[in-house]
């Protein structure tokens, strides 16, 4: 089956769908061996990781392709992905359907922020006119190739024009044909249950460590009417907490022998996450005589 496909069965299917955010490859292939059904593809995770600049708009879409394609060739989930505001107006933001497309992912979102746009959670963020967003959503939905590729509609006006406009932008992009809608930036479980109550097409949440919203668990966002909640950078802010502590303590001690059993994985079980194992098995039976 096809992972676009997936997708949809799971967003028709009772129950919310968790999907943490992968940054790397590695990262993603450990969200699927813990069992999720869905991997998201962190944009300020992409920007960080590859190009170490910090998510203010500085990634280019053939950057963010490119990690959404290895990460969507080390997973076997359905993989949806950050693009930002489209990168432009409509031709490039129908260049970037058909680019995500090929890349393999299964859905992707659009905002409706300036372009140089900056994480959901920063301060000081623009939004462009409804019309505009409307026309990109219009584009985006035209260039598809398949009709499973899930394309998700992310308002930013909450933090910039209020919660009226807000949902006036979110009832306009919905009538645009928008498969999934995203508000960013949520701030109170009353503003979650009038956002999910008012329309009929899933409703995405963003689970940000330290960001505007409240981390309510998972169950109580399905209690909400939530349908999806990312994770987008759970795992890199562990993994940064991790790195700086070890870098800290192989700074200081000179080893990190004292480590190895609590604290780090085995070689095997590194290159396994990631297929190891398969992978000899495999060319174990290409190298054995034919019968």
């Amino acid at each position: 089956m096809r992972t676009t496909t997936r997708l949809r069965e799971l967003l028709a299917s009772p129950g919310i769908v968790p999907a943490p955010g992968a940054y790397d490859c590695l990262s993603a292939a450990v969200i699927e061996r813990a069992g999720f059904p869905v991997v998201y593809m962190t944009g300020a995770g992409t920007s960080i990781s590859r190009t170490g600049y910090p998510d203010i708009g500085l990634t280019t879409m053939s950057e963010m392709v490119a990690n959404a394609a290895a990460i969507a060739r080390t997973v076997s989930v359905p993989v949806i992905a950050d693009a930002d505001t489209g990168y432009g107006d409509v031709l490039q933001v129908q260049r970037t359907i058909r680019e995500y497309e090929r890349a393999g992912v299964a859905g992707i979102h659009i905002e409706d922020q300036e372009s140089p746009k900056r994480c959901g959670h920063l301060d000081d963020k623009r939004v462009v006119p409804q019309e505009e967003m409307v026309r990109k959503l219009h584009a985006a939905l035209d260039a598809r190739e398949d009709d499973d590729f899930t394309i998700i509609a992310r308002c930013d006006a909450l933090a910039v024009t209020g919660w009226d406009d807000a949902l006036r932008r979110c009832e306009a992009y919905v009538e645009a044909g928008a498969d999934v809608l995203f508000l960013e930036a949520i701030q109170t479980r009353e503003q979650a249950l009038d956002v999910t109550g008012r329309f009929d097409v899933p409703v995405l949440y963003n689970f940000v460590e330290t960001g505007k919203s409240p981390l309510l668990p998972v169950a109580e966002l399905e209690e909400l009417g939530f349908k999806l909640v990312i994770f987008p950078i759970s795992a890199m802010l562990a993994a940064l907490r991790t790195m700086a502590d070890l870098m800290r303590e192989l700074r200081d001690t000179g080893t990190t022998a004292h480590l190895v059993a609590d604290r780090m994985v085995s070689i095997q079980e590194c290159f396994d996450t990631v297929g190891l194992t398969d992978m000899l098995a495999l060319d174990a039976e290409y190298a054995a005589p034919a019968k």
